[in-house]
Order: C-alpha cells, then sequence, then structure tokens
C-alpha cells in the first residue's frame, strides 16, 4: 500500500504541505474547491477558475490543480446530465448530443455547439451554483478533521 499510486501521489504530497506549514483548512478548502470547481458544466474552463480561488482565497496553487485534475473524469460524467437538467430549466431544447459527438463539434465546429448548448449551459450553471456549496461544505467538513489528525500524527512522529 506504501507503495501505491495514491499513497505516492496523493498522501504523501498532503504530508508535505503540512509539514511546510500549509494549514489543514487550506488544504481542505483546496481539495473542496478543485473538487467543486473541476465539475464546473463548461468544459475547458475549470483550470481558469482553479488558478482564479486559489490567487483570491490564497490557496495552494497545485493542490486544488491536482485536484482539479483528478476530478475531470467526474466533469465529463456530469456534463450532458448537468445539460440536460439545465435545458429543463430553462425550457431549451432537450440535449441529445453524446459526448463523442460534443467533442467532435468542438473540433469541427465550436460556435456551433456553443450556439445549441447556450441555454441549457445557463441552466447547467444555476444548477451547478445551487449545488456546488453543499458539496464545498460537505468535502470541506469531512477532510479538514483528517487533515487535523493527520498533522497531529506527523508532529509527534
Amino acid at each position: 500500500m506504501k507503495n501505491g499510486w495514491p499513497y505516492r501521489n496523493i498522501f504523501l504530497p498532503i504530508v508535505d504541505l503540512l509539514r511546510q506549514g500549509i494549514t489543514p483548512e487550506k488544504i481542505a478548502l483546496s481539495v473542496a474547491l478543485g473538487a467543486v470547481l473541476g465539475i464546473f458544466p463548461v468544459l475547458g474552463s475549470t483550470t481558469i477558475l482553479c488558478a482564479a480561488a486559489a490567487f483570491v482565497l490564497r490557496l495552494n496553487l497545485p493542490a486544488i490543480q491536482v485536484v482539479n485534475f483528478l476530478i475531470y473524469p467526474l466533469q465529463l460524467i456530469l456534463f450532458l446530465p448537468f445539460l440536460q437538467a439545465g435545458s429543463r430549466i430553462t425550457g431549451a431544447a432537450r440535449v441529445t448530443l453524446s459526448m463523442k459527438e460534443v467533442f467532435g463539434m468542438i473540433k469541427s465546429d465550436p460556435w456551433s455547439l456553443i450556439k445549441m448548448l447556450w441555454s441549457a449551459s445557463l441552466g447547467a450553471i444555476a444548477i451547478w451554483l445551487v449545488i456546488s456549496p453543499l458539496v464545498i461544505a460537505a468535502v470541506y467538513l469531512t477532510i479538514a478533521p483528517v487533515l487535523r489528525r493527520l498533522r497531529r500524527n506527523i508532529a509527534f512522529a
């Protein structure tokens, strides 16, 4: 287990951040925001959103971006359901595209894709805005106590 990918690439970097003096609260907020901003229902926007959040809130940029990167598959999984729900609340035409078709249009005719999904995207963003504070709170409140305990354990080690 100690040689596994999660241990080397998630656990040890968090321990290093704690040893550098970054507070458990800042790390937990970086993780929570990276996860929530990472599922923002507009493809190609999350890196900028995470960088802006890190800058404004003085969070650890690498930590928030790593979480953003790790959560990317979830963004792809949730992208179409967000759009479909968004189209329902805005009254837009039902989104019937597959992810393969979305990526094909991004490459061949991005402007048509933007026009087609504009209204549904606004609804998706509205839904994301409603659920994101709840998810941020849940992730933060779950991770912060664990990180506090970890900091105490490494302080005594």
